[in-house]
């Protein structure tokens, strides 16, 4: 471990991920605010009440040392008592009452955010979360969640009390004498200072070591990830050491801050100190020249010392709230990111529609391209299949049909509508993709069914069962209720892709876009995943990209790619007369067969 700090600037704060401006992150939570806006004035008017209660006690101890001192009854000293007592049981009854309220709005307000959050990440072109790396958004949606969440919990509620707490307390040391104010604030100019060194240089290495905490984030699951492969190429020493590396800039950071925190409590100490200082000073004169009582100066100088505790909480909470407000900034940059259109409500599929692919290029890393001006017609109802060898950019022309990814250059049409003018309800109801990645999701399978088609019934799940001569699924240990995915039945890479191909037919799109949707099948399932795919694509437009160059046999139309273009377009037997590339991958097929 290096002794030699970083400086803040030694670890660019960059992201795929945008990072919301500070201007941008208010106008955010002013907006997750404003409905909640009688809750938060009613929190207020508590808050502040409790706050009033707590400041009664040194006023009532100065009346009490004038009673003591002016020889009053003792009635009047049980009278001050019964009124402190009262004072300090409502202020109790007050401060829980203003903290639940305050929790509550803050609560709501964190779900909302992370709702947003989630909202806006699956809004994005998987690219551009590709891109960003799965240790930023995984930091994003659990590390600053948390930060937030511990600053709304318990930093929040702390801090509006002793802000509350300081206002009040000034106002009420001016009510006695507005020269012991004067005293006070004569020290402000050292919190002043002290803060905005603080502020100045504290923003920055919090940002700094938000992004740094992520990329060590990132390093520990790409090599976790890839073990397997780290260790079989002998690269354990070279990716233990990524993982040192990046784990001593994040604590350089962690580091640094520490530093800044020492320094900064080091000089609130010192201010108040002074302050106490000019404060007893200033009773004394007061006493002595008879503008005050010795009552008067007690609560004087008890308000002063109060603010001791209020002060060091709202300034050190400002330490944390820069840090969550780090984080904050992090997830508003999330959900500020442009998604598609508004949604609005899709109608059901009357019939097949058309797309078209007009001069589409797309570059991975804005280099060579791997789609190359490519323009495909799609007539309603024609089924496409593209093959070609691996890297040809089937995968990725599937990708730009669906939408999933963004068009570079050139524009893609569904039913006359680009893509890019489709809402997500809209696009994922008009194109589908299933690929060969498919994921089954932890729960009963009707349950993982409804995640496509949310109002499905259990009639209407067992049609599409039927449909995608899914029978298997009845022979299951519960049949439609068998729990799967992790902790529950496990199925097969064949079953797996026969569930996406069940949601396909609930989902009912009039465009279907299968990505060797069956190319995980064995032997004995491939026949049942063939039909499957048949009875999917029949009745619906269809671009299949092929890995069994049987199920190009069937298209009414074969797309052959190669470096990103496409090189031969036409029927099976028209392809195969013309004695090019695809007759030669039919060839070489036809001998592994």
């Amino acid at each position: 471990m290096t002794d030699t700090l970083p400086d803040a600037s030694a670890v660019p704060a960059t992201s795929a991920l945008p990072i919301a401006s500070t201007t941008q992150t208010v106008r955010a939570l002013i907006a997750l605010l404003r409905p909640r806006g009688r809750a938060l004035a009613l929190t207020t008017v508590v808050l502040l009440s409790a706050t009033a209660c707590g400041l009664s006690t040194p006023a009532l101890l100065g009346l009490m040392v004038d009673a003591v001192t002016e020889g009053k009854p003792f009635v009047s000293l049980l009278r001050i008592t019964a009124f402190m007592l009262g004072a300090a049981a409502a202020g109790v009854a007050l401060t829980w009452w203003s903290t639940q309220l305050l929790a509550n709005v803050a609560q709501n307000v964190l779900a909302d955010l992370r709702e947003d959050v989630f909202a806006a990440t699956l809004a994005q072109p998987s690219s551009l979360v590709e891109d960003a790396g799965t240790g930023d958004l995984i930091s994003r949606v659990s590390g600053d969640v948390e930060a937030v969440n511990t600053v709304i919990a318990r930093v929040l509620p702390a801090t509006v009390s002793a802000l509350f707490m300081i206002s009040l307390t000034l106002v009420g040391v001016g009510v006695i004498d507005w020269r012991f104010t004067v005293a006070i604030v004569a020290v402000a100019p050292i919190h002043y200072f002290a803060l905005r060194h603080f502020l100045r240089r504290s923003g920055p290495v919090y940002r700094r070591s938000r992004a740094a905490q992520a990329r060590r984030g990132q390093q520990l699951i790409e090599t976790l990830g890839g073990a397997g492969t780290v260790t079989a190429l002998r690269r354990t020493d070279e990716h233990i050491g990524r993982i040192a590396e990046t784990s001593e800039h994040a604590i350089s950071f962690d580091m640094q801050a520490v530093r800044l925190r020492t320094n900064f409590f080091a000089q609130l100490n010192g201010a108040e100190l002074l302050g106490l200082a000019a404060v007893l000073s200033v009773g004394y004169w007061l006493v002595t020249t008879g503008s005050v009582s010795i009552g008067a100066a007690t609560a004087a100088a008890l308000y002063f010392h109060s603010l001791f505790s209020p002060i060091a909480v709202f300034l050190s909470n400002i330490d944390e709230l820069q840090d969550a407000g780090a984080s904050l900034a992090r997830l508003i940059g999330v959900t500020a990111m442009p998604g598609r259109p508004a949604s609005i409500p899709a109608s059901a599929r009357s019939a097949p529609i058309g797309v078209d692919v007009e001069r589409v290029s797309y570059s991975y890393d804005n280099s060579t391209p791997v789609i190359d001006s490519i323009s495909i017609s799609i007539a309603p109802g024609e089924r496409i299949a593209v093959v070609g060898s691996s890297g040809a950019g089937k995968t990725t022309l599937a990708k730009l049909i669906a939408g999933i990814i963004p068009v570079g250059d050139g524009r893609i049409t569904v039913d006359g509508t680009p893509i890019d003018d489709l809402s997500d309800a809209e696009l994922r109801h008009k194109v589908v993709l299933v690929s060969q990645e498919v994921h089954v999701f932890v729960g009963t399978i009707a349950d993982d069914l409804r995640l496509c088609a949310p109002d499905s019934d259990d009639a209407k799940i067992a049609e599409a069962v039927e449909t995608m001569k899914a029978q298997w699924i009845h022979e299951l240990p519960d049949g439609l209720e068998t729990r799967v995915g992790a902790g529950g039945y496990q199925l097969t890479a064949a079953q797996a892709q026969h569930i996406a191909l069940v949601r396909l037919a609930l989902l009912d799109p009039p465009v279907i876009i299968l990505d060797e949707a069956t190319a995980e099948a064995g032997t004995t399932a491939a026949g049942l995943l063939d039909q499957a795919a048949e009875l999917a694509v029949t009745g619906r437009t269809a671009v299949v990209i092929a890995h069994r160059l049987s199920q190009a046999v069937r298209a009414d139309r074969i797309l052959v790619m190669s470096g990103g273009r496409v090189v031969e377009s036409g029927t099976h037997d028209e392809l195969i007369g013309a004695d090019g590339s695809y007759a030669a991958l039919w060839e070489a097929w036809s001998v592994r067969s």
